[in-house]
């Protein structure tokens, strides 16, 4: 099936690795033009590389609002346009709530909730511009559920939801899409602590018995930026093995 991705300007935060890495080279393989952010300058253009497509690396730290705004507006008048967005920055710090510290609840709100926030702040008026575009924010399965170990996070990607849906309805007069891609448990750097004997524990609570793979996640991010996916909007998709089935 044609996606419809041909040709098209993508930004994808977070892509130098795991799922927004994933979901760099699968837009390279339908033809889109990549452009892949991420806080250290060599590791996006690395990535860039790697997809073997037509990849762009670009440094750039997605909490800082002014820097956000001047690097996307490099990219719109370098490329004309901006068709796609994919906020998959995120960091996890982990840890049962109050044993935790507002240092590592605020690193997590501000990459995982302002980053996204600034990303499309600086995106959404470029699309607007063009009457169209596709935003596809990555939250988590916790972000539903809650998750023990998890408060600050959940509660930052709990945001992301919500605020998707809310530049959902400002925007859809504007022809742009804004949807959620909620994974479960993937094999990511961020999930590297996991030992063999802890991922057999956790793989029981996972229907289909196995922890996904940044590929998983990264086909439906695609779809939703596809052509395919016009009349979805406002959707917080879980993609997690029946984890979680709401």
């Amino acid at each position: 099936m044609d996606l419809l991705l041909k040709d098209r300007v993508v930004l994808v935060t977070g892509g130098a690795s795991g799922i927004g890495k994933a979901t760099a080279a699968l837009l390279t393989k339908e033809g889109s033009r990549v452009v892949v952010i991420d806080r250290e300058a060599s590791a996006a253009e690395a990535a860039a590389r790697e997809t073997g497509g037509d990849a762009t690396g670009v440094g750039l730290d997605v909490t800082r609002f002014d820097d956000v705004r001047a690097a996307i507006g490099d990219i719109h008048g370098r490329f004309g346009r901006i068709d796609g967005l994919v906020n998959a920055a995120g960091v996890l710090a982990g840890g049962r709530f109050v044993e935790t510290e507002p240092a590592s609840w605020k690193r997590e709100i501000d990459v995982c909730l302002y980053g996204v926030l600034n990303c499309c702040h600086a995106t959404l008026p470029i699309m607007a511009s063009q009457n169209g575009g596709q935003i596809v924010n990555i939250a988590s399965d916790a972000a539903k559920v809650g998750e023990g170990q998890m408060a600050s996070y959940a509660a930052a990607k709990g945001a992301v939801v919500a605020f998707s849906k809310s530049i959902a309805k400002e925007h859809g007069r504007n022809a742009i899409n804004v949807n959620v891609v909620c994974p479960g448990t993937t094999k990511t750097a961020m999930t590297a602590f996991l030992t063999p004997e802890m991922e057999a524990k956790w793989i029981r609570s996972y229907p289909l018995r196995r922890l996904g793979e940044p590929l998983d996640i990264a086909n439906m991010i695609v779809f939703l930026l596809s052509g395919r996916a016009s009349w979805i909007t406002g959707q917080a998709i879980s993609v997690n093995g029946g984890y979680s089935m709401c």
